[in-house]
């Protein structure tokens, strides 16, 4: 890793392909460059900055406030069945009355990032907004790594809390994806394990649909996500990608949580309508701040399933958001295995998948 340099700051992201942050001197370089800095990232499947999407490298992005205080918590995730558990402790750690928003980071296989988020979230107050995302591996979907103050590290889980009246976080989020098929009844499930549908293996009739794609499960699960239904087979606004498969159960692994009570339909997706959707997100991020201004910081996690149906013309979102928020905003961010963020413009935090999102930061 080339020598870094840096002044002092209050934060550092760092966002990074996996074979970089799996080499121990660049932790080492980071912390040489910001010994007194609080230090948050992931690996991932896509590095995101204002010149659009690049692979293989590292994106570090520094954080200087006036007024606004930094601390960061970070937790052991070695089981999914604890993410609640960890997301309470987390949340627990940086609860404060000014407590304006939060970031969080966490690994993007083996964990349940809705039950991560319900954890903070009943922790912290439903009025404390989170965003962040899952780190990736490249879309191999074999072991992620996160980096927090202490090193680099394949279960833990690091969140970033940002305090003071002066702070403002503002949020944006949209998909873009189309519906296919019928809905189905999700029949049975436990969490974000789903065994049945409409009382049928939910694994043998995603194959049917998948046809030729199902050879490559999971990765392929990537292109065709599900969209959530309630019980009356009206859409809540949030996507629930396949993480992996269990053969001998016959069931899906999906990314976050699935509701009993509801249904579960296709989706599939063109250039266009995620272009769209990418933009539509930066909107309501810039709209809900009322501008953006030069000192402002734009943090970026969109689903590695977007980047993989797009193609060489991933940068077309990427471009789509700096449009809408003027070159002079700095972007950051990277291609996840799951997004955080509040849902729509409201401070409920949901995991999404298949999503754009965007965190627009800003101190008056």
């Amino acid at each position: 890793m080339a020598p870094l340099t840096g002044n002092p700051c209050d934060l550092v992201l760092l966002f990074a392909a996996i074979d970089l942050l799996r080499d121990p001197e660049s932790f080492a370089a980071l912390r040489r460059a910001f010994p007194t800095s609080i230090l948050a990232g992931c690996s991932t499947a896509g590095e995101i900055t204002g010149k659009g999407m690049s692979d293989g490298t590292a994106s570090i992005t520094t954080l200087s406030f006036d007024t606004a205080r930094v601390r960061s918590s970070t937790c052991r995730l070695e089981r999914m069945d604890d993410s609640a558990v960890v997301g309470a402790q987390l949340g627990q750690a940086l609860k404060a009355p000014d407590l304006r928003a939060a970031l969080v980071f966490g690994k993007g296989v083996d964990i349940n990032g809705s039950a991560l988020i319900d954890g903070m979230v009943g922790a912290m107050g439903a009025d404390v907004p989170i965003s962040g995302g899952l780190a990736g591996d490249g879309g191999a979907f074999q072991g992620t790594l996160t980096l927090t103050s202490e090193g680099v590290d394949a279960d833990q889980v690091v969140a970033v809390g940002l305090y003071g009246d002066r702070l403002k976080a503002s949020h944006g989020s949209f998909g873009g994806w189309q519906p296919f098929g019928p809905p189905r009844k999700v029949t049975r499930a436990d969490g974000n394990i789903l065994y049945e549908l409409d009382g049928h293996s939910a694994l043998a009739l995603y194959k049917d649909y998948l046809g030729e794609y199902a050879r490559n499960l999971p990765a392929s699960g990537l292109l065709f996500p599900f969209e959530m239904l309630d019980a009356e087979c009206r859409s809540v606004g949030l996507i629930r990608t396949i993480l992996g498969v269990d053969e001998q159960a016959g069931a899906l692994v999906l990314a976050g949580d699935i509701d009993l009570n509801g249904h579960l339909r296709l989706m599939h997706a063109n250039n266009e309508g995620l272009v769209d959707g990418a933009e539509i997100a930066a909107r309501r991020a810039k709209d809900e701040a009322g501008g953006a201004t030069a000192d402002s910081l734009a943090i970026l996690v969109s689903c590695v399933g977007r980047k993989l149906v797009m193609g060489d013309a991933v940068d077309e979102e990427v471009e789509a958001v700096s449009q809408v928020l003027g070159r002079h905003v700095p972007l950051t961010g990277f291609y996840s295995y799951g997004e955080i963020a509040p849902f729509s413009t409201t401070t409920q935090c949901m995991l999404h998948n298949q999503t754009m999102t965007v965190t627009f930061l800003t101190e008056a």
